[in-house]
């Protein structure tokens, strides 16, 4: 009886400890999230989430773009919090220091002697159905041809079109 009690607790306790590991459910690697079941403002699955991200930092984290990360991340909390992938509509306005992200390997490599260390997580998004779009006026003023640009990458007249467009259409701009 008493081994039947040890057994039981290091049970509990295991799927205690797993339900708070770190987890990439959605967007493999990238933007680790935990989740607490009784934690206050969950995201609600009844809701659709428009939502609207304005990356125009280098800034990194995990060794990918900070912007990409948050987005990832996003991703991977709503899921966990059982919003359907249905429901959940990302965007993005890539311009100013971030725009080199958008390169597709062969100009990042010709640019930086290495890999695109942010080809993956864009693969991934994509497949997720964000929407990426780079500020063609960031392109020009870099000398970045559309050739350049990583296929998953779609090309705006402006960052600032994109911006201004999405919020009118109801998408909710996310802090970066």
């Amino acid at each position: 009886m008493k081994q039947k009690r040890y057994f039981l607790f290091a049970l509990f306790s295991i799927a205690f400890v797993k339900a708070q590991e770190w987890q990439t459910p959605v967007i493999e690697g990238y933007g680790e999230v935990k989740y607490f079941e009784n934690a206050a403002v969950q995201p609600d699955p009844s809701l659709e989430y428009h939502l609207l991200y304005d990356i125009k930092s280098d800034a990194t984290k995990d060794g990918v773009n900070k912007g990409l990360w948050v987005m990832a991340r996003t991703l991977n909390l709503l899921h966990v919090a059982g919003v359907p992938k249905e429901q959940i509509h990302l965007v993005a306005s890539i311009h100013g220091q971030a725009t080199f992200l958008t390169l597709n390997e062969r100009a990042y490599q010709k640019k930086y002697g290495t890999s695109n260390p942010n080809q993956n997580l864009i693969e991934q998004l994509k497949k997720q159905g964000v929407t990426l779009y780079v500020c063609s006026q960031a392109t020009a003023a870099r000398k970045i041809t559309t050739s350049d640009l990583d296929a998953n990458v779609t090309p705006a007249l402006s960052g600032l079109s994109v911006l201004a467009t999405y919020q009118l259409k109801g998408y909710v701009l996310m802090p970066l």
